[in-house]
């Protein structure tokens, strides 16, 4: 009996999406303690968003380095090296001296929190024929669940204990939760059984868009980049954004959480969508709301409008990572899924960390976050562009086709 789109690849979607919600801490803790790191060391706000740039670091070296791991001995070993990663990482940036030591600290709970996005993605694809799309994107929602939860459950202990018992305490957490959770991804497909039963063959090739493979992933990197260094702005600097504006850090945590929540709702629905029209489809009509969204927020600065716009943001933005991935799995073959995929996710991460350092940046050469938000609505047209042309070979080579 076959397990592709069976009762056990659901529950083990399942699995993947709790080991993504608690190891996802690793991506927003940094942004909801970033106030409070600041004051610590004495920085610059940009110094201190250098310590974003460090995880995201991590976090694209580890997607690439874990999607082989995945691809070749399997998920339950990924999700264990992913977790010690991620609880030393915690606790070495709860004993950090300096905000350099920080920020060092900071690559190792991106190292550790990687395996919990693209390299479970593509495990997670394997699994799914007739709702693929869905299952990714349900998948790929687990950082952003805990987007959702973790920013409050932060921001509470930084307010009562400081930051640094926080991030011992989440260590913890993640340490005694994440590792019996991978025992739940022990078992494997047999070798290419995935293909043989359709679960595994790509729809097409890159030269179905007149393009090597190493084009075709070059192009989607680029379009990564330009995604994230816009996707950031709101992300990395939310919290600190309000904290300027007067409404405080608490209020930009119910913000973040809120952003987030409703990116896992665009997630799910994008998901829908790409199974119905692609994936390529699905990155230019998510690149192109998130750019409206971007551009509402250089016209709201109260807090009403900052809640709506955050939560529209969410709600624009949340499925144009997953459709890489997606992407991936129509024109790359199956056994590169981890490894494809964590590229493609990887230049993501490079576009995050460049935005949240760049974002701090503009900040302290302007003094508000205004020139930060053009400079990400810039580099989402730079990502419209790619898949708009991405688009229109896709369409041109079908048309020859027929």
């Amino acid at each position: 009996m076959s397990e592709v789109d069976s009762r056990y690849a659901w529950w083990r979607l399942a699995a993947s999406v709790l080991i993504s919600t608690l190891g996802g801490v690793g991506m927003w803790a940094v942004v909801v303690a970033l106030p409070a790191i600041q004051a610590d060391f004495a920085v610059t706000r940009a110094d201190v968003s250098f310590s974003y740039t460090a995880t995201m670091l991590g976090f694209g070296i580890g997607s690439v380095a874990l999607g082989r791991l995945i691809d070749t001995r399997g998920a339950l070993l990924t999700v264990v090296v992913s977790t010690l990663l991620l609880v030393a990482g915690l606790a070495a940036a709860a004993c950090s001296p300096t905000v350099m030591a920080f920020a060092a600290a900071q690559v190792l709970i991106g190292l550790g929190a990687a395996a919990t996005f693209s390299p479970l993605v593509a495990d997670l694809s394997h699994w799914f024929t007739k709702r693929r799309g869905l299952a990714v994107a349900i998948c790929s929602s687990g950082n952003y669940f805990a987007g959702a939860i973790w920013p409050p459950i932060v921001e509470r202990l930084v307010s009562d204990h400081g930051w640094r018992s926080a991030y011992l305490s989440v260590a913890i957490v993640c340490l005694v939760t994440m590792l019996p959770l991978g025992f739940a991804l022990r078992r494997r497909l047999a070798q290419h059984a995935s293909e043989a039963q359709g679960a595994g063959a790509s729809m097409h090739s890159p030269r179905a868009l007149g393009l090597s493979p190493a084009a075709l992933q070059a192009w989607l990197a680029v379009a990564g980049i330009g995604c994230c260094v816009a996707m950031s702005m709101p992300q990395v600097h939310i919290v600190a954004y309000c904290a300027d504006l007067g409404y405080g850090v608490a209020q930009g945590a119910v913000m973040l959480s809120l952003m987030l929540g409703f990116g896992i709702v665009s997630r799910i629905a994008s998901g829908w969508i790409a199974d119905r029209v692609g994936g390529i489809k699905t990155l230019l009509f998510g690149s192109t709301l998130q750019a409206v969204a971007l551009f509402l927020y250089l016209i709201s600065d109260s807090l009403v409008s900052l809640y709506v716009v955050s939560a529209l943001f969410g709600l624009f933005q949340g499925g144009i990572v997953p459709s890489y991935a997606i992407i991936v799995r129509e024109y790359f073959s199956p056994r590169e899924a981890g490894a494809r995929i964590g590229l493609a996710v990887s230049a993501t991460i490079v576009g995050m960390a460049l935005g949240g350092w760049m974002g701090g940046a503009l900040f302290d050469m302007t003094g508000s976050y205004r020139a930060a938000f053009i400079n990400g609505i810039a580099w989402n047209a730079l990502n419209a562009a790619v898949a708009w042309w991405l688009l229109l070979r896709q369409n041109r080579r079908a048309v020859f086709a027929a």
